[in-house]
């Protein structure tokens, strides 16, 4: 899914579905040797993590596709795919049922790592533990945590169930995650997604938040969930969060990666709360993939151009463009679409 290619103003990442897509005369033509290039390891509608022999088959045909950086998921609705100590502690299950026989992450890095290949951990669900699973054991075990909207409901947006991000029992339970991944595996990063640190503007009103707001600023928050100042300060929270996941990694190991995967600015931060260009200002993050997620040129460079007018020269060179090139119900880039795309920077 995703592949990077170094370039004076701007970087670029290309988004893989499956290591043989686009078509490796491409990928050999117009990327280079040096460039940082990866997938996305996910656990829906791929085999590639349910054994030893999908694992291997995986790295062999990522390296033969000159793929050299693997982001494998770890954290999924609501359950690990490795066997977790933290997860056990919070809920009695230790690991997703499916990879129950073995631990994919540690075999994943041992096979990459002998390829030259380096793993990232990553935690694809941040603070949204479910999917349209309303019998998550994470309701009933920890109704405190959810997030609620103005109307009082339990927070969703597009089918997620979501945790009150800015609630401190979500928040301690992803740092320890994120602590025993780094601490227990060779990784050489760790990534957050849309979801992570996230969370969907229209939360916000549950009754620790609230509090929050109200001993801040003697006052209720709007009931508008995109008024300015009410998603600025939000927002805020979330970055601090963001800073503290990037603090608690390098304590343990300098040397390990942080890095961020959110949608497209302004956008993010309207509907997710995710003001990532803080977070490059601020120096919490390693490197970030903003999803530029487009069907055609015109609407993929105006995306590029507008960088320009929200970081520095310096500040984008940690910028890496996600660039989709395949989903699961059929959609598959053109070969000159993809180059094109490349070319543009």
């Amino acid at each position: 899914m995703l592949s990077i290619y170094k370039s004076l103003a701007v970087s670029i990442t290309i988004f893989f579905t499956y290591c043989n897509s686009p078509s490796k005369t491409y990928l050999e033509k117009y990327l280079p040797k040096s460039s940082l290039k990866g997938v996305w390891v996910t656990n829906v509608g791929s085999d590639a993590l349910k054994s030893e022999a999908n694992i291997k088959d995986l790295v062999y045909n990522c390296k033969k596709h000159q793929i050299n950086h693997l982001f494998v998921v770890v954290w999924n609705k609501g359950l690990t795919q490795y066997p977790s100590d933290v997860l056990k502690k919070h809920i009695g299950i230790k690991q997703e049922q499916i990879f129950s026989h073995f631990d994919p992450l540690e075999f994943l890095i041992e096979v990459a790592h002998r390829q030259g290949i380096k793993v990232h951990a990553w935690f694809e669900f941040g603070f949204s533990f479910a999917y349209n699973d309303p019998k998550s054991p994470w309701i009933e075990k920890y109704p405190d945590w959810l997030g609620r909207d103005s109307e009082g409901e339990i927070l969703k947006k597009n089918n997620f169930i979501w945790w009150n991000a800015l609630h401190p029992g979500p928040q301690k339970f992803l740092l320890e995650l994120i602590e025993e991944v780094v601490t227990k595996y060779d990784v050489d990063g760790i990534q957050g997604d849309d979801r992570l640190p996230a969370m969907p503007s229209e939360g916000g009103y549950d009754s620790y938040t609230l509090s929050l707001f109200q001993n801040e600023f003697s006052k209720s928050p709007p009931s508008n969930h995109k008024e300015e100042n009410w998603i600025n300060w939000r927002s805020n929270q979330l970055s601090e969060f963001g800073k503290k996941v990037y603090q608690k990694v390098k304590s343990i190991n300098p040397k390990t990666l942080v890095s961020w995967a959110p949608s497209i600015y302004p956008w993010s931060k309207k509907e997710y709360l995710q003001s990532w260009p803080d977070w490059i200002i601020g120096g919490y993050a390693d490197f970030i993939v903003p999803q530029f997620y487009r069907y055609q040129l015109n609407d993929y460079s105006s995306i590029i151009d507008q960088l320009e007018t929200q970081l520095n020269a310096k500040e984008r060179k940690k910028v890496y463009a996600g660039v989709l090139t395949a989903l699961g119900g059929g959609y598959r880039i053109n070969d000159t679409l993809l180059v094109d795309m490349v070319n543009y920077h």
